[in-house]
């Protein structure tokens, strides 16, 4: 985080698995069920959350969805900007049609990474429908994208930074808010 300082633990990790239980019985009630559900994580901390919600799923229902990874490096609007984007394999062991598929992602912000996973999805099949659950909704849309699910909506201003940290990824799991240095923190 250069250049950054912490502001607040907005979620510990109890927290967090509370806010994955609540989604998981959201997205069964939406879906009446388990059957017809597939989840699909978007790199990088969408997969970790991706398999999190099916084992939730599984424990309250008895039946885990399918669970699939989906690279977006190449579908983002802003891939000409990064020299070398950083590249994940896509992996969605399942057919998509006639399932509903959850996108999961960590930090719904601009909307555009899901723009891009859309595009991404479609190239894959057509689904019956796609949702969204993020862990993190934090508001300032470009584009009319909102999530079906949402874990935390946490305001905040364009020059914060969300983060949520998932293990194995990182150390612990929590989120956390982060803002510019102030000018009494850089003098130290």
């Amino acid at each position: 985080m250069d250049q950054a300082q912490h502001k607040a633990q907005i979620m510990d990790a109890a927290g967090m698995q509370r806010a994955i239980i609540r989604i998981a019985h959201e997205i069964l009630e939406r879906n009446e069920g388990a059957e017809s559900v597939g989840l699909v994580g978007i790199h990088r901390r969408g997969v970790p959350l991706a398999e999190r919600l099916a084992t939730a799923i599984e424990n309250i229902e008895g039946v885990r969805p399918p669970t699939g990874s989906l690279d977006i490096s190449f579908y983002r609007d802003d891939v000409m900007r990064h020299i070398s984007p950083v590249l994940h394999a896509t992996d969605i062991p399942f057919a998509l049609e006639k399932k509903d598929i959850v996108l999961v992602d960590d930090v719904l912000f601009t909307g555009r990474t899901i723009r891009a996973a859309l595009d991404a999805l479609m190239d894959y099949g057509r689904p019956s429908t796609v949702q969204l659950a993020v862990m993190v909704d934090r508001g300032h849309r470009e584009l009319p994208i909102r999530a079906d699910y949402v874990g935390k909506n946490l305001p905040s201003s364009r020059d914060e930074r969300v983060y949520v940290a998932l293990q194995p990824l990182d150390e612990t799991d929590s989120i956390d808010i982060w803002g510019p240095m102030s000018s009494q923190s850089a003098e130290r």
